[in-house]
């Protein structure tokens, strides 16, 4: 695997958060000598998991890896089950909410139970219920980490490349060129990314930062809650990478289209209840200042393009136009 790379300076912003961390920590401390597994604390959150899939994302997981899985108001069968599965394995631990709170407090909250299980929590990845890593996939991952932060201290966060579970076609990763937010598809083999932006699910970052900038923005309650954290990481002077050699499979929404455009793409089709977030959180996050010019004006021409899909393809595409409007609407106030 190629993990290496030079780093840059720092620029110096904080940015209040709601988790405090001691002020005797550093946020990126030294690699240790030997990547210890047993210091990272994985957090997937469920809500009306698929059990099948979520049984083999479990097994593909190390098993000294801590493991919290924090379950937002699922049936009564479904926690059943979910008990079944977390009982059956050392160190995994479920956390039961009887209101959906939604994701991002569910994982503010599984950090929190992770560090008051093992306060020598060093890293932290999370998860969608839907993610399965590759074989070895999460260790490689953190020791891509390590090798990076040896050579950077401004690291952030890293991801793995992310293939759609149906397709196999990759997620690709987001970069700024000039007034270009695009994606990059490396190969498998390729050293890592600097990335503007990473998808939560597959994100992996030291437990110092996570709780320096305050976890994430838990009025989001679900869409857009990476790309704010994201930003808000870039803010403080850190930096994001994908890394190409690890792979994870992920679902994108309910379903996907897939269609040709100058290479095969695919499109994740969500219900209007996600777009009612999708549309509210990224008028929301294009009012703020830290976010990048860039992301904002390619973001409204994406939503755009969203609301046309779907007009043109979705046989409730009244109803999905207006939970889009709502959201709009919802953003701006």
């Amino acid at each position: 695997m190629h993990c290496l790379i030079q780093g840059q300076s720092k620029v110096s912003i904080l940015i209040p958060g709601k988790v405090s961390v001691p002020s005797d920590r550093e946020v990126n401390r030294p690699a240790s000598p030997k990547t210890d597994i047993a210091t990272l604390a994985i957090i997937t959150v469920t809500y009306h998991p698929d059990i099948d899939v979520l049984d083999a994302q479990l097994e593909s997981l190390p098993t000294s890896a801590l493991i919290v899985v924090v379950d937002n108001a699922s049936t009564y069968s479904e926690r059943e089950a979910l008990r079944l599965l977390c009982g059956a394995r050392t160190r995994c631990f479920l956390v039961e909410n009887d209101t959906n709170f939604g994701l991002p407090a569910a994982i503010n909250q599984g950090v929190r139970h992770a560090i008051s299980i093992s306060p020598d929590c060093r890293y932290l990845l999370f998860l969608d219920q839907d993610t399965e890593p590759d074989e070895e996939g999460v260790l490689s991952l953190l020791r891509c980490f390590e090798s990076l932060r040896a050579t950077d201290r401004n690291l952030g966060c890293v991801g793995p490349r992310l293939l759609d579970a149906k397709s196999g076609l990759g997620h690709g990763f987001h970069r700024i060129a000039g007034w270009r937010w695009e994606r990059c598809y490396p190969e498998a083999d390729s050293f890592p990314v600097e990335c503007a932006n990473l998808n939560c699910s597959g994100s992996l970052m030291d437990v110092n930062l996570f709780t320096q900038l305050g976890g994430f923005e838990e009025d989001f309650f679900m869409d857009h809650l990476d790309t704010e954290w994201s930003f808000r990481v870039l803010a403080a002077g850190y930096k994001l990478y994908g890394i190409p050699s690890v792979a994870f499979r992920h679902r994108m929404g309910a379903a996907t289209w897939r269609f040709w455009f100058l290479g095969w793409r695919i499109w994740p089709y969500r219900a209007p209840s996600r777009h009612y977030f999708l549309f509210r959180n990224a008028i929301r996050l294009m009012r703020r200042s830290y976010v990048p010019s860039v992301w904002k004006f390619w973001a409204a021409i994406k939503l755009g393009l969203t609301a046309l899909v779907h007009l043109l393809m979705d046989e409730k595409r009244w109803l999905q136009l207006r939970y889009m409007a709502k959201g709009v609407l919802d953003g701006l106030r």
